[in-house]
């Protein structure tokens, strides 16, 4: 963690061509990551030639290294070298959404980008989160206390009750869904036009609360700005079908993806449990 803080102070043009190189030098070291990652993208992208799929984690790698710079910065450092260059879009459509003190769910994917992509959205509107609590007291503790430097508050997933008086007050909830995990109620809907084993967090939170929905959809550039972009609310969403409005949200979060597939987290095992297959079957 102190290495983490020292790092973070490094002045960003340094700390991005590190994370280029600190990507490039993690690539052949992660062996059975990048694996992982390179069958989710033949998974994803099967129309695209075995070059261009390789020359994609190469660039996602590279892209990996970055992002943990930024954590180290959205935690211990400082935003002000990225404010002046910041695209922010769409907060006219949170206005929209919070008009009558209404709370508003918003939802993003796991890109390298997230966590300091939360911190510059702070600057804008006051965003509460919901995260997996860690194993480790040191790692708990620092994502606790980098996150609350600029959260408004932060959840576990057990927290619910919390989590729903907060919307249900008129505050803004950010989470991303979008990870295969055992704890939560969870359906198959498609991702890449693959099943794909997914939280419907959403769609109980939204109808536990009354909140509306909104993506986030947040990228880094190639001249090291940022695009930050809030989404319309979800029409007529929660329906009664939690399967729908998950494979909705879902959607959202595929579309961003391909937006900037270079940056997400293709390290997890995505498609790890398939209907009918042994866990881990697309990945052996």
């Amino acid at each position: 963690m102190g290495v983490c803080a020292l790092l973070a102070r490094l002045p960003w043009s340094l700390q991005r061509w590190l994370g280029r190189w600190l990507g490039r030098l993690l690539l052949p070291l992660l062996g059975s990551r990048r694996r992982v990652a390179a069958r989710n993208l033949a998974l994803c992208f099967p129309e695209l030639e075995e070059a261009a799929r390789a020359d994609l984690l190469r660039r996602n790698y590279e892209e990996l290294g970055i992002g943990l710079f930024e954590f180290a910065r959205a935690w211990w450092g400082s935003i002000t070298p990225m404010q002046a260059h910041v695209q922010v879009e769409g907060l006219e459509h949170l206005a929209a959404a919070r008009a009558g003190g209404r709370g508003v769910i918003i939802v993003s994917g796991h890109f390298v980008t997230l966590e300091l992509a939360a911190r510059l959205m702070c600057e804008h509107a006051p965003l509460a989160g919901m995260y997996r609590p860690h194993a480790t007291g040191p790692m708990e503790w620092a994502v606790r206390r980098g996150r609350l430097r600029y959260a408004q508050a932060m959840f576990t997933r057990e927290e619910l009750r919390p989590a729903l008086r907060h919307l249900k007050e008129g505050g803004l909830l950010w989470f991303a869904p979008d990870q295969d995990t055992r704890r939560g109620d969870s359906v198959y809907v498609p991702f890449f036009g693959r099943s794909a084993y997914s939280l419907t967090s959403t769609h109980q939170l939204a109808r536990l609360s009354g909140a509306a929905v909104l993506g986030f959809a947040h990228v880094r550039l190639p001249d090291g700005s940022y695009r930050l972009r809030l989404t319309p609310a979800l029409e007529h969403f929660p329906s009664k079908d939690p399967v729908a409005d998950t494979a909705r949200v879902i959607a959202c979060i595929e579309a961003m993806v391909r937006d900037a597939p270079d940056q997400y987290l293709w390290i997890h095992r995505r498609f790890r449990r398939q209907p009918g297959l042994s866990d881990d079957a697309l990945y052996q």
